[in-house]
């Protein structure tokens, strides 16, 4: 076992990435995505819809972005804008 693979958290599935900005964006984007119906859910293999949820995490990532504007890197500025972008445009689809 090397350096990191100490240091990272490990479930029984293997080793956890680094939780970093991007991470994080990311794991709250993939996640609207499951509640979109976009993608099956992980646990189960199904394809469900929450559009209520799917609206309250998209409010997380918008609010995350109003508070965090002037800490972010030009590429996390850049990354959550088009993740924001990306599934506003698929909720409006999805409830239209």
């Amino acid at each position: 076992m090397n350096a990191d693979q100490k240091s990272a958290p490990q479930t029984g599935t293997g080793v956890l990435p680094e939780v970093t900005f991007s991470t994080f964006v990311l794991s709250l984007a993939s996640s609207a995505l499951v509640q979109l119906g976009e993608v099956p859910d992980p646990d189960t293999g199904e394809h469900v819809r929450d559009p209520a949820l799917a609206r309250n995490t998209i409010d997380v990532l918008s609010m995350l972005e109003d508070k965090t504007s002037n800490g972010l890197t030009p590429d996390e500025k850049h990354l959550l804008k088009d993740v924001l972008y990306e599934l506003r445009m698929k909720f409006v689809v999805h409830n239209s």
